[in-house]
């Protein structure tokens, strides 16, 4: 019971993605990513459900046998539950139900917000409970007090759009190509943070907008280039970097704030837009400032794995947090 070997598969977007994990060590993490929404600038929920169908299987066979793992030895198979797209969810959700009945082991389904966090006790150093985690993604941005492995308590969040939103629609206004966030980060490397200056968002509490960044940086295009048709390919590392370093001191502002109030000096990020460059840098360098203890996760526990789910589910394995054959995809689902 101590050392349960657990398959999990994750789908909840474009990563067909299958891990398998013993004692709490992950023993293979395999990613399959999905070049299909290239063309489209950005993820189509249909083409993606059918990239799964055509991954799941050679995904999941090559993790466990990187694993050098027998279907027999599995003691659970973990699958994400969502938050995701609901096509893609029920791609892994349906296999692991089938997985699991067929070899009569338990299922555990795992909140895929969650197990971003719980990524960071992948690998050390780990952080001591209570921390903050900021969580940025696509889709989410919040403030995330961890109390333990499995209680965590969201104490702020964006009441509009997400700032990988913010990255990847900025990325689109000024012509860079699909994925935009990397893009963007990759051209903000080169420019000067101070060039131009936009908005810092201010909301109450801890909570986060990022809709009045991305209509500041569409009037700023539109009046620049009404009087120089060639300023975005001339000044686009300098636009990058402003912009970037904009959405940073927003996202950074709350997390000061919230580490004063609560006299926490543990800090985490996690989710896809921790693989960001400058959010890494500026993290360390409020590190010092704060004297933090800083936690960035290897980058690939920041973009969407199965190594995650499995270290969640390695979590909930240990409480008996199971789940049955009725357990449904939660596309909305919350922590």
């Amino acid at each position: 019971m101590t050392e349960p070997t657990i398959l999990a598969i994750e789908s909840s977007c474009d990563e067909t993605s299958a891990a398998v994990i013993r004692g709490g060590k992950v023993l293979s993490n395999i990613i399959a990513t999905q070049a299909v929404h290239e063309k489209y600038g950005g993820v189509v929920p249909e083409l993606a459900s059918r990239a799964h169908q055509q991954n799941i299987i050679p995904v999941v066979t090559e993790a466990l046998n990187k694993a050098n793992v027998t279907k027999n030895e599995l003691s659970a198979v973990a699958f994400t539950r969502g938050p995701g797209l609901l096509g893609a969810l029920l791609v892994g959700s349906s296999f692991a139900k089938s997985f699991a009945l067929g070899l009569n082991i338990p299922l555990i389904d795992v909140n895929h917000m969650q197990a971003h966090i719980l990524a960071h006790f992948i690998d050390d150093p780990k952080p001591n409970f209570p921390f903050l985690c900021l969580t940025v993604s696509g889709g989410h941005t919040q403030i995330v007090l961890v109390k333990s492995h499995l209680d965590m308590e969201v104490i702020g969040q964006t009441t509009d759009d997400a700032v990988g939103e913010a990255f990847d629609k900025t990325a689109k206004m000024l012509g860079l190509p699909y994925p935009g966030g990397p893009m963007l980060d990759k051209a903000a490397a080169q420019g000067n943070p101070k060039a131009f200056e936009f908005p810092v968002g201010n909301m109450p509490g801890y909570d986060y907008s990022f809709s009045g960044i991305k209509t500041s940086v569409l009037y700023f295009l539109r009046d620049k280039t009404k009087d120089n048709p060639n300023f975005v390919q001339e000044n686009i590392n300098d636009i990058c970097a402003s912009v970037q370093h904009t959405l940073i001191k927003t996202l950074l502002k709350k997390v000061v704030q919230a580490t004063k109030d609560l006299g926490i000096k543990e800090v985490a990020i996690a989710g896809g837009v921790s693989a960001n460059s400058g959010l890494r840098a500026a993290l360390q360098d409020y590190a010092k400032r704060y004297s933090w203890n800083v936690y960035i996760p290897a980058f690939q526990y920041c973009t969407d794995n199965a190594g995650m789910i499995a270290m969640a589910a390695h979590f909930q394995y240990l409480a008996g947090d199971f789940a049955d054959q009725y357990a449904s995809p939660d596309p909305r689902m919350k922590i």
